[in-house]
């Protein structure tokens, strides 16, 4: 398959994961988790990188820690899920930077990590984007109900007796991993906007939680693809091209929802009027 094959069938993948993994990021607002779990596992990807190791492996393991100490962080008191965020955040990435300047012979690897290369993916990437995507949604398959009750109602599910450690380690684990296989194709900076912003068009247009999922994933494909056909037709950075395409995507959806509203807003009042008149004639008449 050509080097171009592959970016679309990687792109195609990541779209689908979006429907996922987005829908559970956007749903339990875990945007700035991603955002910071993206970036902090840049030193993972460094150490790999100066060991002469697969970059993807270096970043998974990295993450895997810093899901860990962002739990623990969490936990003291006084803190909370989005403090520890940002505190790993500037850790991961000081560090991350720390170890390139370090190393400046390792200036196109560490510049991948960052901003990542559609064009570039190999073979590997995609079957871990596949594996990812098979997983994740085996384990939401499996736990998605509870997930949607904890997220909706958690008062009503720790009531029912349930735990939360199970919903919170399949929760973290789908976003960790998600994040963690899109950064060959659009890099630790690009990555969550992939993932993020075709479930976050979705959820202002589905109408209902339902249907979140299967229009996030065909957005995701579908802007994906148009960013790598734009890429392609105007010389541009793929990347940079696809994440444009899906902000705009982003926005479209949202002017499109207030231009709905604005509509039913302007029948209400059109009813009410028309009911307003209908009785002032009924008065008039008696």
């Amino acid at each position: 398959m050509s080097y171009f094959g592959l970016a679309a069938l990687e792109l195609a993948l990541l779209g689908v994961l979006s429907g996922l993994a987005g829908t559970v990021i956007v749903l339990r607002r875990r945007s700035f988790f991603a955002v910071a779990l993206s970036h902090a596992t840049f030193p993972g990807g460094v150490v790999f990188a100066i060991a002469g190791w697969n970059l993807l492996i270096g970043q998974a393991l990295f993450a895997a820690v810093l899901v860990v100490l962002m739990t623990l962080l969490s936990r003291l008191p006084g803190q909370g899920r989005q403090v520890a965020s940002g505190v790993v955040l500037s850790f991961g990435f000081a560090l991350g930077t720390l170890l390139s300047s370090l190393n400046p012979g390792l200036g196109i690897p560490v510049e991948t990590l960052l901003v990542g290369s559609p064009l570039g993916v190999s073979v590997s990437d995609v079957a871990a984007t596949a594996g990812v995507l098979l997983a994740a949604a085996v384990a939401l398959l499996a736990v998605g109900r509870k997930i949607l009750f904890h997220t909706f109602d958690p008062v009503g599910y720790a009531a029912a007796g349930f735990r939360i450690w199970p919903v919170e380690l399949v929760v973290t684990g789908v976003v960790a991993a998600a994040v963690v296989v899109a950064m060959p194709a659009v890099g630790a900076i690009l990555g969550v906007a992939v993932l993020v912003a075709p479930a976050a068009a979705a959820r202002v247009l589905a109408p209902s939680v339902g249907w979140i999922p299967p229009i996030a994933a065909l957005l995701g494909i579908g802007g994906g693809l148009a960013g790598l056909w734009v890429s392609r037709e105007f010389g541009i950075a793929a990347g940079g091209s696809v994440g444009l395409v899906l902000t705009l995507i982003f926005l479209l959806a949202i002017g499109f929802d207030a231009a709905r509203r604005a509509v039913r807003r302007q029948r209400g009042r059109s009813a009410a009027a028309g009911a307003s008149s209908t009785r002032n004639f009924a008065t008039v008449g008696e």
